[in-house]
């Protein structure tokens, strides 16, 4: 990631304000004037480095602490995710992305792989995550926009995300982005002693 990393800094495609990512998106436009206030430092959304690792753990370990938005049940170690930062690299499929301001990490969205099998080269598994005092101000459509900006030019052709229920606000997200319901797996997970549902959606890429 390192490596991929650097030699994407001539990329003018590699880093973007928030506001610039989503001008042309006449609904975003309030929403990105609001979080924009005097004074502060634009949100750029960016790929991830190595030293947003400790922000992203902290997004991270919050929401597996305080919600079953992921069935993780306890908190991550900046060297145990160092592996799957790694995955990660500033072409191909699996791109990881951040929301900055300055050096704080407000949020992250990333392309992972979907099954471990050949047959699922084509096939990314999305998610997407915000620092509590970040939700709802259209940062998560900007991070998952550039995402997808980044993927089509990749050989991806579906992407999927599967939605810990209840989370009106994740699936109406997906929903805006182009995903559709695919179908729902009842009580099929157990965090702290309740059985969870998720239901799945499915975004495809136009072919190349």
């Amino acid at each position: 990631m390192r490596r991929a990393a650097a030699s994407a800094r001539g990329n003018p495609r590699r880093e973007r304000s928030l506001f610039e990512t989503v001008r042309t998106d006449a609904d975003m436009d309030h929403d990105a004037q609001a979080y924009l206030p005097g004074g502060l430092e634009p949100v750029m959304i960016e790929r991830g480095r190595e030293d947003d690792l400790p922000g992203i753990l902290e997004v991270l370990n919050y929401t597996i602490m305080n919600s079953n938005a992921t069935l993780a049940t306890q908190p991550v170690s900046v060297a145990a995710r160092r592996e799957w930062f790694d995955r990660f690299s500033a072409t191909g499929p699996y791109q990881l992305l951040v929301a900055r301001r300055g050096s704080q990490v407000l949020g992250y969205a990333a392309s992972q792989p979907y099954r471990e099998h050949e047959g699922f080269r084509e096939t990314v598994e999305v998610s997407i995550a915000l620092h509590i005092t970040s939700r709802g101000q259209g940062i998560g459509t900007a991070l998952y926009r550039a995402l997808f900006g980044y993927l089509a030019d990749e050989p991806v052709h579906v992407a999927v995300a599967g939605i810990v229920l209840p989370n009106d606000a994740s699936v109406a997200l997906h929903r805006k982005l182009g995903f559709t319901e695919v179908g729902t797996f009842h009580e099929y997970a157990v965090k702290n002693g309740e059985y969870l549902s998720s239901i799945w959606m499915e975004r495809r890429f136009p072919r190349r």
